[in-house]
């Protein structure tokens, strides 16, 4: 059986990205994989340390070694069969939780020997971003200079944006004039249960894949 990874690194519980990484867990699991969510708001820990024991000659390791709340969640990992990570997108970017978890899992990988990346195993990677900019208006680099990491050590990612999202459940209540109620509302009945299928079926894709 495989096992798939999916990182959630939004901090609400039931909004977009978390039910983006809940429908891809679905379809994994129903195309047979074992899967495991990990939420990264939920969790204690830092971004990279700069400790170098990754580095250290004799006991180099592509798998960070500093210990905490992330480190066997880096370990499984390392043995997965594939990874979603996903992320809402904030000022342009994935989140800091997102981004200091990147650099505990993909600093191991640089050899400052060759600039080379190597993981300890190739797996397919689904990255997923929710935003609230539109195809047309948006000013997302998503995963930016971490997804060419992940390209040179794993291979290249699919990718799968969910536009315009709903920031909130009731627009009334917030000071968000420059967003049309209707239009997000709009938006959302014409798109969100196509972005959700999308997340399914690249789940089981990922688990059915030979």
């Amino acid at each position: 059986m495989k096992k798939i990874i999916v990182i959630d690194g939004g901090p609400r519980k039931n909004m977009n990205t978390a039910v983006m990484c809940e429908k891809f867990a679905e379809g994994a699991r129903d195309g047979g994989a074992e899967v495991k969510v990990v939420r990264l708001y939920d969790m204690d820990f830092k971004g990279c340390m700069s400790c170098m024991a990754c580095k250290l000659k004799g006991k180099a390791s592509n798998i960070c070694k500093f210990k905490d709340a992330l480190t066997p969640v880096l370990e499984e990992i390392a043995t997965a069969d594939g990874l979603a990570l996903a992320s809402p997108i904030y000022f342009g970017g994935v989140t800091a939780e997102m981004h200091a978890f990147l650099e505990r899992l993909e600093f191991p990988w640089l050899s400052y020997n060759d600039y080379s990346l190597t993981a300890p195993k190739k797996m397919p990677v689904v990255l997923m971003e929710t935003m609230n900019g539109t195809p047309e208006q948006n000013n997302s680099q998503g995963f930016g200079a971490k997804e060419m990491c992940i390209t040179a050590a794993l291979g290249q990612p699919k990718k799968l944006v969910a536009y315009n999202t709903c920031q909130v459940k009731n627009y009334d209540n917030y000071e968000l004039g420059m967003f049309s109620k209707e239009g997000k509302m709009q938006w959302r009945n014409e798109h969100w249960e196509q972005d959700t299928q999308k997340a399914y079926e690249a789940g089981k894709r990922m688990a059915e894949a030979q």
